[in-house]
């Protein structure tokens, strides 16, 4: 029982981070139906600013500021740096492909993913670096149900990931830009012609998008400590696997389809083989694809006669 509740929290913990890179993709692929392979590069980079972050304040034995602040100012950090990455990359490597053969913005997607990843192999190089979490969060600090511990930093993952999630979609259902948001994802060039300024939105959605990747970064970063240039990819991979499952450009459906991913993985590691853990989680994006291509919340497209 306690391996299985163990599981349990781990892959909520690891679903959680999931399902805020899912977010990003499900709203990009809302507005302009575009897959952005880069996403989970923005992650990346964002466990690197959590990183340095923690190195200018004195190091994690070594802090000269209370954590609480520095969690706060990682956070921020990330969450604005990696934003306004976001917003510059659609803006000179998406923008100008808007009206191109959908290939063309999936290629530069690619090659935007791989400029990433080896401008930070060359500017801080490719050995791992390690937040040495324990030295400033102690995981001794933690809940303890029936023989399991359940550690500060998880409850932060989950309670901000949960928090962020609510937000982001108060922000979609209530707000002016949420409206604006699903005026766009519905049909642009009438969004354009009521008045909706569509480059604006879309900015808007790649900096909320990219900056929830960053800041699930920095808590993929707290929680399993050590980064290094290449995490973005596979973590990218398996945020894509959620939003293909939870349905592709729906945010209800990234929330759930990161949880469900996070919970496989983690249950086919303990009761399978760490091993096949991938193996499992990308059989089941082809399952979903075979099955239900649209996904679990997703609606089937319209078919015009």
């Amino acid at each position: 029982m306690q391996i299985f509740i163990q599981t349990l929290v781990s892959g909520i913990v690891t679903g959680c981070l999931y399902a805020l890179i899912a977010l990003g993709y499900s709203m990009v692929y809302g507005v302009l139906k575009l897959l952005n392979f880069a996403h989970g590069d923005l992650y990346m980079i964002g466990a690197f600013v959590g990183y340095f972050s923690i190195q200018w304040f004195g190091g994690a034995a070594a802090l000269v500021i209370p954590v609480p602040l520095l969690v706060i100012f990682m956070f921020l950090v990330a969450g604005l740096g990696v934003g306004a990455l976001g917003v510059a990359i659609e803006r000179f490597a998406y923008r100008p492909l808007r009206n191109a053969p959908r290939i063309a913005p999936l290629i530069t997607a690619l090659g935007i993913s791989f400029i990433l990843e080896d401008s930070v192999l060359l500017l801080f190089g490719g050995f791992q670096r390690s937040y040495d979490t324990p030295a400033f969060i102690p995981f001794t600090q933690a809940i303890h149900i029936d023989g399991v511990n359940i550690d500060s930093v998880q409850i932060m993952v989950v309670v901000v990931s949960v928090a962020m999630m609510y937000g982001l979609t108060q922000l979609v259902n209530r707000t002016l830009f949420g409206k604006s948001m699903r005026a766009v994802a519905s049909d642009r060039e009438a969004a354009e012609m009521l008045g909706i300024n569509v480059d604006r939105t879309i900015a808007l959605t790649f900096f909320i998008g990219s900056a929830m990747a960053g800041v699930a970064g920095v808590m993929a970063g707290l929680a399993n400590e050590q980064i290094t240039n290449i995490i973005g990819f596979l973590a990218g991979l398996k945020a894509f696997t959620a939003a293909v499952v939870g349905g592709i450009g729906s945010i209800p459906g990234a929330m759930i389809g990161g949880l469900v991913i996070g919970l496989c993985e983690a249950f086919s590691s303990s009761y399978v083989s760490s091993q096949y853990s991938d193996l499992i989680v990308f059989a089941i994006l082809i399952a979903t694809m075979l099955i239900r291509p649209q996904g679990v919340f997703g609606q089937p497209p319209l078919q015009k006669v």
